[in-house]
């Protein structure tokens, strides 16, 4: 993402959608490369467990990759945040149900 440059702590508190609009979590913190000096992932609590199920359980949170992100302002706006995670098994288990 090219852009202002901005500082990192904007992006703490910020609440995470999906580009289809689904609540995803809210920024805790960031992940850094300090070598490359660039901001690599989103760390995020208070993630919608209805979208990372048992892939939460017990965690306090995930982490998404940076190069996710499409747009940031009041919110931070990732693509295809359900597309990307869902397994081979729910993707069948969907086509069973359908």
């Amino acid at each position: 993402m090219d852009g202002p440059t901005q500082e990192i702590t904007a992006l703490v508190g910020r609440e995470v959608y999906s580009s289809n609009g689904v609540f995803v979590g809210e920024v805790e913190d960031v992940r850094l490369d300090l070598d490359d000096v660039q901001v690599t992932g989103l760390a995020l609590h208070e993630v919608n467990h209805d979208l990372f199920g048992e892939r939460v359980r017990g965690n306090r949170g995930i982490i998404l990759p940076y190069d996710w992100v499409q747009a940031v302002g009041d919110v931070v706006l990732v693509s295809d945040i359900i597309e990307r995670l869902r397994t081979p098994e729910e993707e069948q288990e969907e086509e069973i149900t359908a």
